[in-house]
């Protein structure tokens, strides 16, 4: 597999605050990935160094092999759908759409006007007197007609109702299949997006601590559940990450692979073992920083 995006000891300072701190990773071509973490953790100061909208205090970024700062070749392959994106005051649809159809070589206009039908969008309507749902299709829009071969969406999906964020998602999964891409997605809402992510970064106080693809993450959580007096000495030794008591009975959420002894034992003592949710157990590490280092999962 290709690597587009080569990150090295990124770190981004602004006077006594450190945004972004040695943060390392690879992105493939090809390949659709989730950027998560709570609000304020340093993913969108990530995702503005990876666009040349903010410069590095130090580390190194390498998109498509180069240096993405002034750089027409590298940025013409990268489509950022910011949520706070701006447009001046006189802009119609339409004209967004223009512009965006001279930045990116691969534009698709004839999806572009497909997809304005399937949001709903006048194309003739000013921007500024666009809802908050709206808004976020104008972005969905060019993110997906841009075809561009590295496509970051972040949090896409502001203002949209249930209906129309599960149409952004099947459109994706769509067109991705029709014209493989790197897309990158920053969300807040991990269980509605986490069946198309094949990788997970995670970043919590400006540092990465899970980068792992999302099968092999699943594998590393799990719930015990039963009476506490079994649960208790089943948990000796290992990496929890939530006990909930009630009464006699306990769960408890264990970051740690099991093994099939693991499972024949709690089987014998009656305890039952339940899947974690990947919005559940990213919750939980962002909650106890340092526990995905030491699982292991890095």
């Amino acid at each position: 597999m290709t690597t587009i995006v080569e990150v090295k000891g990124l770190t981004k300072q602004y006077k006594d605050v450190t945004a972004v701190n040695n943060v390392s990773f690879t992105l493939e071509e090809h390949k659709i990935y989730g950027l998560l973490g709570r609000n304020g953790a340093g993913k969108t100061t990530v995702m503005h160094m990876l666009t040349a909208q903010a410069f590095a205090t130090s580390g190194d970024i390498r998109v498509f092999g180069e240096h993405p700062f002034e750089n027409s070749r590298v940025l013409s392959q990268i489509c950022f759908v910011k949520e706070s994106q701006r447009y001046p005051d006189v802009f119609r649809v339409c004209d967004a759409l223009a512009v965006a159809a001279s930045m990116y070589p691969q534009w698709d206009a004839a999806f572009a006007n497909d997809l304005l039908d399937r949001f709903a969008l006048p194309p003739k309507r000013n921007i500024k007197k666009l809802s908050r749902g709206m808004l976020s299709a104008v972005g969905i829009i060019i993110g997906l007609a841009s075809r561009a071969p590295l496509t970051i969406f972040d949090e896409p999906y502001l203002g949209l109702d249930a209906v129309a964020r599960e149409m952004f998602y099947e459109l994706l999964l769509e067109d991705y299949a029709a014209h493989p891409r790197t897309i990158v997605l920053s969300t807040h809402l991990i269980d509605e997006v986490s069946r198309m992510l094949e990788h997970v970064l995670v970043i919590d106080k400006g540092q990465l601590i899970i980068n792992e693809d999302t099968d092999t993450l699943r594998s590393y959580a799990y719930t015990l559940a039963g009476p506490a007096a079994k649960v208790e000495p089943f948990l000796e030794g290992r990496q929890v990450t939530r006990r909930e008591p009630l009464g006699s009975f306990m769960t408890a959420s264990v970051i740690g692979e099991l093994s099939r002894a693991d499972r024949e034992k709690a089987q014998a003592e009656g305890l039952e073992l339940l899947p974690v949710s990947l919005q559940q157990l990213i919750v939980q590490l962002t909650h106890n920083q340092g526990s995905s280092k030491e699982a292991g999962i890095r």
